[in-house]
C-alpha cells in the first residue's frame, strides 16, 4: 500500500511539474503587415511571422498567446512589461539595438515605392516634389525622410497610408517589399489604380528580428535556439513556401 501511495505521489508530482513547464508568452504585434502577420475576418492572427512564432513556441513546449497593439505602442509597452515579445517585421537596426534585444534574423527584404498606375517614376530621384506616406517611425517612414526633395506624411498605420495613396491624398506610400505586394498585387481594389513602382534598390537589405526587452537575453536565447530547430526540421522552408511561393 505505501509503494503505491509514494507511486502516486510521485505521478501528481510529475504532472504537476509539467504544467508548470508550460509556459505562455505573450506576444504583442501590429496585424496590418500581410503576409507577415495580419488578422483573418474572424480576427484570428495569421501570416508567416505569426506561424514562424507558433512553431517555435511548439518546438520549445512553450504556448504563445498574442495581442493585438498599435506600432507606436509596442516597444514602450515591452519596456513596461506589458508583454514579453514583439513580433510584428521588425528590422534590426543599430539605433534600435540599443533599446532592445533581437533574435537571430529571420527574413530579408527592401523598401518598394506604391504609386498611382499612371506615374513612370523609377527611382527616388523622379519623386521630388512628391508626398509619399508611410506608418510612423517604421524604416519606410525613415526611408521617405532620406529622399532630396520628397515630402514625408506620416500615418497611424499602414493601411491608412495606402487608403490615402488610393483616393489621391497623397502620392504614394513606402512599405516592406512583402508587404507591398499583398497590399498591391494582391488586393483587386488597390491593385486597380496603384502599382509596385520600384524598389529602392540603393538602400541596405534589411534583416527582421523578434524582439525582447533589453537585458532579457534569456528569453532571446530561447527563440533563438527554437529558431533554430524550425530551420534544421525544414518548417522554415515549409512556411517560406506556404506563405512566399518560395523556400529562401
Amino acid at each position: 500500500m505505501l509503494k503505491k501511495i509514494v507511486l502516486a505521489v510521485a505521478m501528481l508530482l510529475m504532472a504537476g511539474n509539467a504544467v508548470a513547464a508550460e509556459k505562455t508568452y505573450v506576444v504583442a504585434t501590429n496585424p496590418n503587415w500581410p503576409p507577415m502577420e495580419f488578422l483573418t475576418p474572424d480576427k484570428q492572427f495569421t501570416g508567416y511571422e505569426v506561424d514562424l512564432v507558433n512553431a517555435i513556441g511548439k518546438e520549445m513546449g512553450f504556448n504563445v498567446e498574442w495581442k493585438n497593439v498599435q506600432w507606436d505602442g509596442l516597444f514602450a509597452g515591452l519596456d513596461t512589461g506589458r508583454f514579453d515579445v514583439v513580433a510584428g517585421s521588425v528590422t534590426i537596426t543599430e539605433e534600435r539595438k540599443k533599446s532592445m534585444e533581437f533574435s537571430d534574423p529571420f527574413y530579408q527584404c527592401k523598401q518598394a515605392v506604391i504609386l498611382n498606375k499612371d506615374n513612370d517614376a523609377k527611382s527616388p530621384e523622379d519623386l521630388k516634389g512628391k508626398t509619399l506616406g508611410a506608418q510612423v517611425s517604421t524604416t519606410g517612414h525613415f526611408a521617405i525622410q532620406a529622399m532630396d526633395g520628397v515630402t514625408d506624411k506620416s500615418y497611424d498605420s499602414l493601411p491608412l497610408a495606402v487608403e490615402a495613396a488610393y483616393s489621391g491624398r497623397i502620392d504614394g506610400v513606402v512599405c516592406d517589399e512583402p508587404t507591398a505586394a499583398s497590399f498591391v498585387l494582391m488586393n483587386e481594389t488597390y491593385a486597380g489604380k496603384l502599382k509596385i513602382a520600384f524598389i529602392i534598390e540603393d538602400a541596405e537589405v534589411e534583416e527582421y528580428g523578434i524582439v525582447f526587452k533589453k537585458g532579457n537575453t534569456e528569453l532571446r536565447d530561447i527563440f533563438n535556439e527554437g529558431l533554430k530547430r524550425v530551420r534544421e526540421k525544414g518548417i522554415e522552408a515549409e512556411l517560406m513556401q506556404k506563405w512566399f511561393g518560395e523556400a529562401r
